[in-house]
């Protein structure tokens, strides 16, 4: 069943991009200040991955990914506000403050992390489509990765399971290049990543991860074929980060020149010149959004700051299902 791209389609992958592309710049710049502490991975570049999903799945189909994880919460409809209080560690983020930027976590919104082992999502990923294979419910998982996750052992024998079991789990590669500061040419014998999906029986191809029309075609097969109980998809999405693997990357492993020829394929770019020739929007339109963007990230900050933090007995919530779990706390 192919889900049609429309007008509105182009329109709402604009203004979802936009959002994901200032709220990271801002969170950038609040590092910077030292507002924000710990790890900070920004995905600045890779928007079009999630856009190009998020105009597939339905609202009760879930997500899982790794570390650098604000924006697949921003996609799937955590509020700015929560995202950005949680990467201040205040109590009203959306982790309570606890999980930080790495651990982004929402039950409402089927957000399921945010994880800071590297490939431990995986699994997990595969367990949340087992369990709603199990349930008998007809909703899909995305487990996202990175490049340098695939080397973890745990994603073979997900695979395997997984189409063993014929769940209804997608596996999304996201394919920057270079995994912490590596490209991918220099840590693995099969540089087309997707082929490793191969073996196990698993449909799989690589997509132009800069293309939110690419990407939404592919996420729409997988996600026909994961509902109708025919199994896992892995897709190997092409894409780019323009900042370094974190805050702390001096990014020497790449050159200048090539951070600019991706810039000339920005998907936000890319999406403003089909809504212009098109027409399927002016200027205007898009000064409102740019401008009520603008609000959004801002009104997260001013909420951030005015959050408290969390008090020290949050310190034993949260951890186990059990309420009374017996902490040694002397």
């Amino acid at each position: 069943m192919a889900i049609a791209i429309t007008k509105d389609t182009y329109l709402h992958w604009y203004e979802s991009m936009l959002l994901m592309r200032k709220f990271e710049e801002k969170a950038g710049q609040l590092y910077g200040q030292q507002k924000i502490r710990g790890f900070c991975h920004l995905y600045i570049g890779q928007e079009a991955v999630l856009a190009g999903a998020m105009s597939v799945i339905r609202h009760d189909d879930s997500l899982i990914t790794a570390y650098r994880d604000h924006a697949h919460a921003l996609a799937k409809g955590t509020s700015a506000n929560a995202v950005m209080a949680e990467l201040y560690g205040k109590a009203t983020g959306c982790s309570k403050g606890k999980g930080g930027s790495m651990h982004m976590f929402d039950k409402e919104n089927h957000f399921y992390g945010g994880h800071g082992i590297v490939g431990g999502q995986v699994p997990m990923g595969a367990g949340i489509a087992f369990a709603n294979q199990y349930s008998g419910r007809d909703n899909v998982n995305i487990a996202y990765m990175g490049d340098g996750a695939v080397r973890q052992g745990a994603l073979t024998e997900t695979f395997n399971m997984a189409s063993l079991w014929k769940l209804p789990v997608i596996f999304v590669c996201e394919n920057n290049g270079y995994a912490m500061g590596t490209s991918v040419a220099r840590t693995t014998i099969q540089p087309d990543i997707y082929k490793l999906g191969l073996p196990y029986d698993i449909p799989s191809s690589a997509v132009d991860g800069m293309d939110p029309v690419a990407v939404h075609n592919a996420m729409d097969e997988a996600v026909d074929r994961a509902r109708r109980g025919d199994g896992p998809t892995f897709l190997e999405m092409r894409t780019y980060r323009y900042k370094g693997h974190s805050m702390s990357d001096p990014q020497k492993y790449r050159t200048k020149d090539e951070v600019e020829s991706y810039k000339a394929k920005d998907p936000i770019e890319t999406v403003k010149a089909t809504i212009v020739k098109e027409k399927y929007a002016d200027e205007k339109w898009f000064e409102e959004i740019d401008e009520k963007i603008k609000a959004i990230v801002d009104e997260s900050v001013r909420f951030s700051e005015e959050s408290p933090w969390p008090d020290a007995s949050e310190l034993y919530t949260d951890v186990y299902v059990q309420k009374d779990y017996p902490y040694i706390r002397d």
